[in-house]
C-alpha cells in the first residue's frame, strides 16, 4: 500500500526472497481510495496476488468472505521466536486461527510541552496514574485560563476513550461460539466510561466535550499553546512542528498514559498485517515471502532502522529502545500494551456509522449516563456483529 513500505525497505525483502528461492517478484503499490473493493474483486479470481498489504482492522472482513489463507500451520514458524503485539494480531486471528501476519505497527502517546510542564514544576514525565493527575494539576493551577486545556482531549476520540475502559478490564465486544456480545454495559466497562468522563471534564476544556480531533484541530490548538498536552500518534510530532516552527523536537515529549490499574493504559493500534490470497498460484513462496517480510533482520534493520515504524514485536521494540528519537520513545512504550477492534466481518460498518464517537462524547458531555450511552451502542452492535451469524 502506498506509504507503508518504502521501495528500499521492499526491495531488501524481495532480494532476499529471491536469494532463497530463485523466485522473482512482480510488486504492484496502490493506493487507499477504494482499496476495500479492489481486494475483494481480486482475492475471487483464480490468479489473485500472491500476498496482500491489509490494514490490520481489514483482516477479518477478507477471511470472513474466505479470500485469505489460513496461515495458523504456519505460524510457530513465521514468528520466529519472537512475541507479536497484540493490537496487530488479534485481529487477524478470526475463530481461533490466524489468517495475516503482522508488519508494522502504528500507536498514540501522549504528547506534551516541555517547556509549559517545567514552568509548573515538572521535569520528568509521569510513570503512575497518582503522577499523571498530580502533574496535570500542577499544569492546571499554572494555566488557569478556562479555554486551556492541561491535557485536550476531544469527547468523540473513541481511540483515547477506549484507554480507560480497556484499562478497566473490559472489551468492546467478545466473541463465544460465534456470537458477539458488545460489553460497554458491563461493571468494568461503566467504569472505563465513568473514569473517562472524569478525567475528560477535568483536565479538557469544555467546548472540547462534543468535538472530534479534526474540528477544531487538536494539534492546532496545542500548537497555539492552548493545551499542553493531546493523546496523538507520532506522526503528530511534525504536523505540530508545522503548525508552530518555534516548537522544537527538544520542547516536545511523548509518554503512554498511565492507567489506573497500575499498568500503562492499552492503546489501539492501528497498522498493517501481510495476509495470502486463499487461491494463491503460489501459497508456499508466499509463505516463505511474508516469514522474510516479517523476521527479525527486516524488522529491526529495515522497518524500524529505516522506516521508523513501530515493529511487529515486543522483542524488537526492545532492540529499537535504545535507537529511537527521545520525543518518540513515549510511541514504542505505548505499543507494547496494545489492544485492537473485534475481529469481526461486520466491524467496518460499525466505524463508518460512528458509534463510538457518538457513545464517547454522549458519556462526555452529559446527554447519556455511561449506562444509557452503553445500552445504545450494545444493542446496535449486537445486530451489526451478528448480522452474518
Amino acid at each position: 500500500m502506498n506509504e507503508d513500505y518504502s521501495t528500499e525497505t521492499l526491495t531488501a525483502i524481495n532480494d532476499e526472497f529471491t536469494k532463497q528461492t530463485g523466485a522473482k517478484v512482480n510488486l504492484q503499490v496502490q493506493d487507499w481510495d477504494g482499496i476495500t473493493t479492489k481486494i475483494t474483486t481480486a482475492l475471487a479470481t483464480s490468479t489473485p496476488p500472491d500476498v496482500l498489504d491489509l490494514g490490520n482492522t481489514q483482516v477479518a472482513s477478507f477471511a470472513a468472505n474466505g479470500g485469505l489463507k489460513d496461515l495458523t500451520p504456519y505460524e510457530k514458524d513465521l514468528k520466529q521466536g519472537r512475541h507479536w503485539l497484540s493490537g496487530l494480531v488479534d485481529p487477524a486471528t478470526v475463530d481461533g486461527h490466524l489468517y495475516a501476519v503482522p508488519g508494522f505497527a502504528g500507536a498514540r502517546s501522549v504528547i506534551y510541552n516541555k517547556k509549559v510542564w517545567a514552568a509548573a514544576g515538572i521535569t520528568a514525565p509521569p510513570t503512575t496514574h497518582d503522577e499523571l493527575l498530580a502533574d496535570l494539576d500542577k499544569v492546571r493551577a499554572a494555566n488557569p485560563a478556562e479555554d486551556f486545556s492541561p491535557l485536550y482531549l476531544p469527547g468523540q476520540n473513541w481511540y483515547a476513550g477506549m484507554q480507560f475502559v480497556w484499562d478497566a478490564g473490559a472489551e468492546i465486544a467478545t466473541n463465544a461460539g460465534g456470537k458477539w456480545t458488545p460489553g460497554f454495559s458491563s461493571e468494568k466497562a461503566q467504569q472505563g466510561l465513568n473514569d473517562f468522563k472524569e478525567f475528560q471534564n477535568k483536565y479538557s476544556a469544555p467546548a472540547s466535550r462534543t468535538v472530534d480531533t479534526k474540528s477544531p484541530d487538536q494539534l492546532q490548538i496545542f500548537a497555539d499553546g492552548k493545551a499542553s498536552a493531546v493523546i496523538a500518534t507520532s506522526g503528530a510530532i511534525g504536523q505540530i512542528q508545522k503548525a508552530n516552527p518555534a516548537l522544537t523536537e527538544a520542547d516536545l515529549g511523548s509518554f503512554p498514559l498511565p492507567g489506573k490499574s497500575g499498568k500503562n493504559q492499552p492503546v489501539m493500534l492501528g497498522g498493517s498485517d501481510w495476509g495470502i490470497a486463499a487461491k494463491s498460484q503460489n501459497p508456499e513462496l508466499a509463505v516463505v515471502w511474508a516469514k522474510i517480510a516479517v523476521s527479525p533482520q527486516i524488522q529491526d534493520t529495515w522497518v524500524f532502522g529505516k522506516e521508523g515504524w513501530i515493529p511487529n514485536s515486543s522483542e524488537a521494540i526492545e532492540s529499537a529502545a535504545a535507537k529511537v528519537k527521545p520525543v518518540k520513545k513515549g510511541f514504542f512504550d505505548a505499543a507494547l500494551t496494545s489492544k485492537a477492534t473485534p475481529a469481526s466481518a461486520n466491524w467496518a460498518e460499525i466505524e463508518g456509522k460512528k458509534d463510538l464517537e457518538a457513545l464517547f462524547a454522549a458519556v462526555a458531555s452529559g446527554a447519556k449516563t455511561p449506562k444509557d450511552a452503553a445500552a445504545t451502542f450494545d444493542a446496535a452492535a449486537t445486530k451489526v456483529l451478528n448480522a452474518s451469524s
